[in-house]
């Protein structure tokens, strides 16, 4: 008795969503007419069938590529949640991912706006299970100076076997002469292949990590200090993130140090490598150590430019990402930027307008509950992303910037900007049901 008292309430809010639902009203009141002639049961029936349709609807959004799917699935999301939190329940759920997908050995490419042509290959674990998530880790190859690549997956030259893991997905894209890893459309790429694979594959969205060789490193270093959102941890090996700041070698990037605080490091560099010694990086490693920037510095004896080390390396590289998760919501905040059209995102965070575009603005938020202290320098106006696992949004939310009051009220939460934040990023643990964006100076 106690079992069907719980599932006839469950299945009576059912009825009663559905009932809200304006549109559904003609077909709600023939299922109730149902439920007075069948046994008790039907309820139960009733509620699995709504429930597999919100799923498949989720589904359809989730995997929906072109604009017209997005936004066709979007409207039929927003007409049959009765709610914004329920809608929130359902994209935090996630999609039903299906079994039957391509496993093993896979190579695709991304084809970007303007036609160019962005080969990765990635490794599918041949056990993958569609109803557990798994880590990710991207391998950033070396010796970017060399032509666009054919298909074939020849850019990583150690063969894959090594990469091959059965308890996460591994990504190695390619980068050439026209799109090293520290250009702008490696910035737009990567993040990219990342979203297209979390359609398909169930992904642990804070277990996504950013591996590099030689230039894959200094690739790596790039995206710590630039647009580190996506990612848990940065593992730079034998690379040298001098060469982001040198004219010659890429646009000559302004390095911000507080944006490292955002992800920890795990660098390793050869004593004896020819290209990138370990005395080369020293003076970057101790600016670490002074500003407490989260790392680990693994110097190896006699090493040159290679990765003959890896094998020993590899148990403490594991317990490394093993013990750093991305925190999506940590309850501080820190990026500097020079740019108010990229690289101006700290997860949760956005910097939008600069006062003066090209010169750096830092940003620093702090968060107590409902309570957000801002401290902002040479920035005119900027993003709070939030999310009611941060905030409750019955209660007045509050917002100080440089020590005034400049935000106190309710924010109402918006199923739009709910589902247009998932199409953006794909990740199910970056769910924003609201985006309050304010001036510094109003």
């Amino acid at each position: 008795m106690h079992n069907t008292a719980i599932q006839t309430d469950s299945c009576v809010r059912c009825i009663q969503n559905l009932v809200e639902n304006s549109k559904l009203k003609t077909h709600v009141k023939k299922i109730l007419i149902a439920l007075v002639i069948f046994p008790m049961f039907s309820f139960g029936q009733v509620c699995g069938a709504q429930e597999l349709h919100d799923s498949k609807l989720v589904t359809a959004f989730w995997s929906a590529s072109t604009e017209a799917d997005i936004e066709s699935s979007k409207r039929q999301l927003i007409a049959l949640a009765p709610d914004i939190e329920t809608l929130y329940k359902w994209l935090n759920a996630g999609p039903a991912f299906a079994q039957d997908v391509a496993l093993g050995q896979q190579e695709s490419a991304r084809i970007d706006i303007d036609g160019t042509r962005y080969p990765f290959v990635y490794l599918i674990p041949e056990t993958y299970d569609a109803t557990r998530s798994y880590p990710v880790e991207f391998m950033l190859h070396g010796g970017v100076s060399r032509p666009e690549w054919e298909p074939g997956g020849e850019w990583w030259r150690r063969g894959y076997d090594s990469l091959k893991k059965e308890d996460r997905i591994v990504v190695v894209p390619a980068a050439w002469n026209a799109a090293f890893w520290w250009s702008e459309n490696q910035a737009d790429n990567l993040p990219s292949i990342l979203r297209e694979l979390k359609q398909t594959y169930n992904i642990d969205d804070n277990r996504v990590t950013l591996s590099g060789v030689s230039d894959g490193g200094t690739g790596a270093y790039f995206f710590a200090f630039k647009q580190s959102t996506e990612w848990a941890a940065f593992l730079p090996y034998i690379g040298h993130p001098g060469v982001l700041r040198n004219p010659q070698s890429g646009p000559g990037y302004k390095l911000f140090f507080e944006n490292l605080m955002s992800r920890p490091l795990y660098i390793v560099n050869g004593e004896n490598d020819p290209l990138y010694p370990v005395s080369s990086v020293e003076p970057f490693i101790n600016i670490l150590e002074e500003a407490n920037v989260d790392h680990v510095f693994r110097a190896i004896e006699d090493g040159g430019h290679n990765t003959n080390w890896l094998p020993d390396e590899q148990p403490m590289i594991e317990l490394f990402k093993l013990h750093n998760p991305r925190d999506p919501f940590p309850t501080e905040l820190r990026w500097v930027t020079d740019r108010s059209d990229r690289y101006n995102r700290n997860l949760w965070m956005r910097i939008e307008e600069l006062a003066v575009e090209g010169q750096p603005g830092i940003m620093t938020v702090n968060r107590q509950g409902n309570s957000f202290n801002v401290t902002a320098e040479s920035v005119d106006a900027f993003t709070l992303l939030l999310s009611p696992e941060q905030v409750d949004f019955s209660e007045e939310i509050q917002v100080v910037v440089n020590g005034r009051p400049m935000f106190i009220g309710k924010v109402e939460q918006d199923m739009n900007t709910l589902l247009d934040w998932v199409v953006r990023d794909r990740d199910k643990s970056l769910l924003y049901t609201a985006a309050l964006s304010l001036r510094v100076n109003p």
